[in-house]
């Protein structure tokens, strides 16, 4: 790196707005598949994740799963993004 680069990121990061809540791709990364709907619960129902209405524990949002049993990570998203729904997410300053 010569002393002539610049240190400062090529794109504004802008500043930093906390998100209440994980992301729903973290919790599902952090089973393994395949796995029962009541695993899934047990293991990381008190997990709050970000939803468009805001943050809600998986375990509320399980309960409004049809699917019992879940073959891959993606096909839990699917059926959790069904429930939750997909859109912005609101910041703690909304």
């Amino acid at each position: 790196m010569s002393d002539d680069e610049d240190d400062d990121p090529a794109v504004s990061l802008g500043e930093h707005t906390p998100v209440e809540g994980a992301p729903l791709a973290r919790v599902s990364s952090r089973l393994t598949w395949p796995k029962e709907k009541s695993e899934v619960a047990r293991l990381e129902g008190d997990s709050v994740i970000r939803t468009p209405e805001g943050p809600q524990e998986l375990a509320a949002i399980l309960e409004d799963v049809d699917e019992t049993y879940f073959q891959r990570h993606q096909e839990f998203e699917t059926h959790i993004r069904s429930v939750i729904g997909t859109g912005p997410i609101p910041t703690a300053d909304e």
